[in-house]
């Protein structure tokens, strides 16, 4: 039998070419709604709006910034368009391609940040929507290791109680880390000075609506193949089905299902499961 397919992959440049055609940047980020109208024409001045948040808790003057999982490099490209200079780890080699591309002046190093190593030592150390993918001891040590003197910026989604609760093969909206393990990493380590927190929650809660009305319509065309392969191809349907069950787990099956047909992930749900938080840091 072969390979299961890497959904995970397929999702990733699916929604970098639907979120490239929607805003004209290729944006992974969620965007900050307040004072705007929720649909999909307003993602990228949402995106904008989150971004300039983010850069509102850099510190002053001209910095030497790695930028952690720093997705497309469209976070990179604006850093170095204001004079600093950028160091980007990611490890898709996928992404690693379009930071070099997005951000041709930034070094990019195409590794998880677990098996990264410098000598360089950084101002800053920037997690936007990485953090979650990394273990919290490893994440706040190699940063603090790599910005002696620096700062740490984390800005990502954190489970709460309800959210790190399994409920079968059906994923729930959101991720992250558990938030009650975060603040219990944090009172370990007295050498991050806590200098802000922000939740920010509802804010950026709406991104999930307008990313589920776009999931429905991929939804609907699919179940109007399906439903037309199955009134007048039925043999090519049973071929096609068997096909994905193959290729695909049960658990995959599931959770695409659930998004392109369901609305149980809702920006409701978000602030059930989630507490998204934008926190700097000092390292003393």
């Amino acid at each position: 039998m072969g390979q299961k397919l890497d959904t995970r992959a397929i999702g990733l440049d699916v929604g970098l070419a639907a979120t490239k055609w929607l805003t004209g940047a290729e944006n992974l980020h969620y965007g900050l709604w307040t004072d705007l109208e929720v649909n999909a024409a307003n993602v990228g001045a949402a995106q904008a709006a989150y971004t300039a948040k983010l850069f509102k808790l850099l510190p002053e003057g001209k910095l030497r910034i790695l930028d952690i999982g720093g997705g497309a490099g469209e976070t990179a490209k604006k850093l170095l368009a204001l004079g600093h200079d950028v160091d980007i780890v990611v490890p898709s080699a996928f992404l690693a391609d379009r930071c070099r591309e997005n951000a041709p002046e930034a070094t990019v190093h195409e590794m998880m940040f677990e098996d990264f190593s410098s000598e360089k030592a950084f101002d800053l150390c920037l997690f936007s929507e990485s953090f979650q993918y990394i273990p919290i001891e490893i994440a706040l040590d190699k940063a603090a290791r790599h910005a002696p003197g620096g700062h740490i910026i984390v800005s990502d989604c954190f489970r709460t109680p309800e959210g790190g609760r399994q409920d079968g093969h059906r994923r729930k909206v959101g991720g992250g880390h558990h938030v009650t393990k975060w603040r219990e990493v944090l009172s370990e380590r007295p050498g991050l000075e806590m200098l802000s927190e922000e939740d920010i929650t509802e804010a950026v809660a709406p991104s999930v609506d307008v990313e589920q009305e776009l999931f429905l319509v991929f939804g609907l065309a699919l179940t109007r193949i399906d439903a037309e392969l199955q009134l007048k191809r039925p043999r090519l349907r049973w071929v096609l089905n068997k096909t994905i069950r193959l290729l695909m787990s049960e658990k995959s099956r599931t959770r695409i299902l659930q998004r392109i047909t369901e609305r149980t992930r809702t920006a409701e749900a978000f602030c059930k499961y989630n507490r998204y938080l934008m926190a700097k840091f000092a390292v003393r």
